[in-house]
């Protein structure tokens, strides 16, 4: 994907009129790398090609490795690697004509309660949350619930496949309507797929600490397979190793 972008910008008359610019001294945040790529900043810039747009966007929102994030997480997320004029709205767009989504990412409206801050932690994993999450369909090794324990200081979450025979808040309803949109997808064997979901939540963009949980925790990014292959001057190594890995998935 990453090399169609790239030759999609040598048919681009709009980018190449940035480019023009940029040798007149205009439009300084864009630059053209020695292979000939325009980039804004450090974001790999998209031609207008709708389809090459449309495709970005698929592999960011309903691949194995994102699972359906709103539109605000998959901007965000999104916006780190590639640019093109008016993303924002093209994801918002993409997002509310997504079937899987409106069949499961209904507007919950309930009435709130009396909130109580809590004191925030000193370090990650010293205080947790845990909750269930009930009602999904029974797989083929009896699980029907999950648990779900999460950093309060990171937000990082880990997902475990039980089996809850009786009834059991911001996590918890996004671990839903994740799961909820992987049920319409993998039905019978969906916690075969628990720890992608675990991994697309932790990945991506969250509010409230305006980061992805594993970059709090570990320090780092963690890049999908979708902004694999070269990064600036960075390569990536292995990656026979990496699309072998890749298929299994």
């Amino acid at each position: 994907l990453m090399l169609q972008i790239k030759e999609a910008q040598k048919d681009d008359d709009e980018l190449w009129a940035i480019v023009q610019n940029v040798k007149d001294g205009k439009h300084t945040e864009f630059n053209v790398d020695d292979d000939g790529v325009v980039w804004f900043e450090d974001r790999l810039c998209v031609s207008s090609d709708q389809v090459l747009r449309k495709k970005v966007m698929t592999k960011a929102h309903s691949s194995l490795f994102t699972v359906h994030p709103g539109s605000t997480k998959m901007y965000r997320d999104l916006k780190q690697y590639f640019w093109w004029n008016g993303m924002k709205q093209d994801v918002a767009t993409f997002v509310s004509k997504c079937m899987t989504c409106q069949l499961v990412k209904i507007e919950h409206q309930r009435a709130s309660g009396l909130l109580q801050s809590l004191e925030i932690p000193m370090w990650k994993w010293d205080e947790i949350s845990m909750d269930f999450v009930t009602g999904l369909p029974t797989t083929q090794k009896r699980h029907n619930a999950i648990w779900v324990v999460v950093d309060r200081l990171t937000k990082y979450a880990h997902f475990l496949p039980i089996q809850k025979n009786y009834s059991i808040k911001r996590t918890i309803q996004t671990l839903k309507d994740m799961l909820r949109a992987c049920a319409l997808e993998w039905m019978g064997n969906w916690d075969e797929y628990l720890c992608l979901v675990e991994f697309a939540y932790n990945n991506s963009w969250h509010a409230s600490i305006k980061e992805a949980p594993f970059e709090l925790l570990y320090g780092r990014k963690c890049r999908v397979p979708i902004y694999w292959n070269e990064v600036g001057e960075r390569l990536i190594e292995g990656s026979e190793l990496i699309e072998i890995t890749n298929e299994k998935v």
